[in-house]
């Protein structure tokens, strides 16, 4: 199922500044939230020898920098969320499509290289992997694209079969070649499975409200909002 999206509702959907899960996923880990820290740090510290050597004409412009700058670890991860939503919201077509799971299997992914000395003074790089599930989704059409996420233990649940819904865009009016997609949403076991979150939840269970109200009790119709904190405790399939 292949339903047009308004203009003003995708907008909502992605929004322009950071949602909450955005932020979050951008906040990273306490090492990201320390090299930030670092980061504001010297700012704030290269501005105030600038600042100096400037002299009191310069003043005012400093301490708006200082302020700026002793607040990166603040900022930063809206900035980024910012960056990384305005990539498809560039995109001028959008649909909500609703179809199911193809396959599900496991990979590991290197999310991270990094360089390091060893005892002898050799320089190694050493690969930081991940594992991920992936689900191939797809419709009677055929297959659609790839979904991964970390691998969690709420994934054991999934399995070929079962409904999937997400927002599809494209630069191409039919939504035939240079496809995007969001991250994903199993109604069944309310849970959302993607790398970065891109929708707002509240929105786009409003959308789905909006949808069965509109298309009634057709059998493809996205079942009613799941109620919040519910699970499943099916076993791992894969």
């Amino acid at each position: 199922m292949l339903i047009p999206i308004t203009r003003e509702k995708f907008d909502e959907l992605i929004p322009l500044i950071a949602s909450a899960e955005q932020y979050q996923y951008y906040w990273g880990k306490t090492e990201d939230f320390l090299r930030r820290a670092l980061i504001s740090f010297v700012l704030v510290v290269l501005i105030f020898i600038v600042g100096s050597i400037l002299g009191k004409g310069a003043e005012p412009i400093r301490l708006i920098s200082q302020i700026v700058g002793g607040l990166y670890w603040f900022w930063s991860p809206i900035y980024s969320a910012s960056v990384q939503n305005a990539r498809y919201r560039r995109l001028p077509y959008c649909c909500f499509w609703r179809g199911k799971i193809l396959d599900v299997y496991l990979t590991e992914e290197i999310v991270r290289t990094q360089e390091e000395v060893d005892k002898l003074g050799r320089l190694l790089k050493v690969e930081n992997r991940e594992r991920r599930i992936n689900i191939d989704v797809g419709d009677k059409l055929g297959y659609l694209a790839k979904i991964q996420a970390p691998v969690e233990p709420s994934h054991r649940s999934l399995k070929p079969g079962q409904a999937v819904e997400l927002l599809v865009l494209s630069s191409n009016r039919n939504l035939d070649r240079n496809i995007q997609v969001t991250d994903a949403y199993i109604p069944r076991f309310n849970l959302w499975l993607g790398l970065y979150p891109y929708l707002r939840r509240d929105v786009f269970w409003d959308v789905r409200e909006q949808l069965r109200y509109r298309y009634g009790k057709s059998k493809n119709n996205p079942p009613p909002r799941p109620r919040p904190g519910s699970r499943s405790r099916r076993p791992l399939r894969f």
